[in-house]
């Protein structure tokens, strides 16, 4: 497996350094110029301007000594590493700092202020003059409203470009250091997510290879632990999937074998003569109720289908469930009867409207009873009973029969399990019922409950919303 994601961060990472250096090498080192120049241009335009109001006025106005005049702004110009002059308005410079007094005087070829611009700056040659570029402040000298001169203060580019140079490595000193403190924050989170992420992927690599008992160990309080238990999680869940459909197989494989060996073994002995003739007629009845227990276990397989489909939508309508109850019981007669058991309907009230989907309900209700018949002893009885408490119909069917174990009272809602291993007993069950009702009982949003005594009897109760009657809602109102 290619491991890319470190490769990506740390790519990443030098593509990132390498984009701060161009940008702080290119428009970094043109701002700190700038601001530079900026902030040197109105230090020396400043000190420009206190020569023309005090040294240079004073020298036009008391005529003061030119030689004492070159000395003062001769230890200006070496303290702040400049050169000034003094230039008549004919471009004449008859004082230089960088130049002893007694030398001639240099006139400045096609001298004209005003083609500096607008700027109290400029950075250049100032009129040819230099062979370098020079930052250059001029300011005129007035004396009685009339221009007498100049001063004029040149300061060296290249000490800007040194400043700019200066700051910069400063800039990139503090850059590395914090590149540098990033960077082993990154080997850190690496090492913090690359692990993980490995054991993840490896997990991944065995539940696709079909070990979904495989955990992974990683127990972080993070995203990346949150995914290592969901995915975890999934495999236990995937595990309990195909138990499970493995289980039901098997289930199915034995519910189908058992009836079909009858029918096929019947039908053989019929047709080959071992049945007598006057015989075929019971043993037909027999393959006939096989085949009825197919049919049913066929349906309860597809209730149970449609049960599981999200899709699956109830027909909730409101209607009396004790009418229900009643032609339940009904169906039930004739075996009731036969078998000497009594139906008791404890019903609260004459009517009871109820709402939930009458045919769920009907089949709730029936695979209850029939449940309680199956296990009820002969010359017992069944109470079906409703109640009203907290606003809600309690619907309870009772029987006095063998009750189920307490170690069965959890399973029994699982699909295909029957109390006796054997399944010799019950040959009419088919495992599904009480799975089908717990299903539509959760679908509707209600709750069941079992509470059953080994050798007293077992009582399912299960929970439905009322509907109020007109007059107490029109009194609630």
């Amino acid at each position: 497996m290619k491991r890319t994601l470190a490769l990506k961060f740390i790519l990443s990472y030098i593509i990132l350094i390498l984009v701060s250096f161009l940008f702080t090498s290119t428009v970094g080192s043109y701002l700190i110029e700038k601001n530079t120049l900026k902030t040197r241009s109105t230090q020396i335009y400043s000190l420009a301007s206190g020569i023309a109001a005090s040294q240079a006025q004073n020298y036009y106005k008391n005529g003061s000594s030119l030689s004492n005049l070159y000395d003062d702004l001769k230890t200006i110009s070496s303290a702040e590493e400049i050169q000034i002059w003094l230039v008549d308005p004919s471009g004449l410079i008859f004082l230089n700092t960088e130049k002893a007094i007694t030398e001639k005087s240099q006139e400045l070829k096609d001298f004209d202020p005003i083609s500096l611009g607008s700027s109290y700056y400029s950075v250049g040659d100032f009129f040819h003059y230099f062979n370098s570029r020079m930052l250059s402040v001029m300011v005129p000298v007035t004396y009685n409203l009339n221009l007498r001169g100049y001063v004029v203060i040149h300061s060296t580019y290249s000490g800007i470009i040194a400043q700019r140079e200066k700051l910069l490595v400063t800039f990139y000193c503090i850059g590395a250091g914090i590149f540098l403190f990033i960077a082993m924050v990154m080997v850190v989170l690496l090492f913090l997510i690359d692990i993980p992420l490995r054991r993840i992927t490896l997990g991944a690599k065995e539940y696709a290879s079909g070990n979904l008992a495989y955990r992974i160990p990683v127990n972080s309080d993070d995203e990346l632990g949150y995914l290592a238990n969901t995915l975890n999680y999934m495999s236990s869940e995937l595990g309990k999937s195909g138990e499970y459909q493995r289980k039901f197989i098997a289930n199915v494989s034995h519910d189908f074998r058992s009836p079909l060996t009858s029918i096929k073994g019947y039908i053989e002995a019929m047709l080959d003569g071992t049945i007598p003739l006057e015989m075929q007629e019971r043993y037909m009845r027999i393959v006939l109720n096989e085949t009825d227990r197919l049919n049913k276990l066929t349906r309860e397989m597809l209730t149970l289908n449609n049960l599981d489909n999200k899709g699956f939508l109830l027909n909730i309508t409101s209607f009396d469930i004790n009418q229900i109850i009643k032609d339940t019981a009904a169906t039930f007669e004739g075996i009731c009867t036969s078998r000497k058991i009594q139906l008791e309907l404890l019903l609260t009230g004459d009517t009871m409207t109820v709402s939930a989907d009458v045919g769920r309900i009907q089949q709730v209700l029936y695979n209850l009873l029939d449940n309680a018949i199956k296990f009820s002893p002969a010359h017992s009885s069944i109470e079906i009973e409703t109640t009203v408490r907290h606003g809600k119909l309690y619907l309870s069917v009772r029987d006095h029969g063998a009750g189920i174990p307490r170690d069965s009272l959890n399973k029994i809602w699982e699909r295909f399990y029957k109390i006796d291993a054997s399944r010799g007993k019950d040959k009419r069950g088919t495992g599904l019922g009480l799975s089908i009702v717990k299903e539509i009982i959760h679908a509707h949003g209600q709750r069941i409950d079992v509470v059953s005594t080994v050798g007293a009897g077992t009582e399912f109760t299960f929970t439905l919303d009322i509907v109020k009657k007109e007059n107490e809602k029109k009194n609630a109102v």
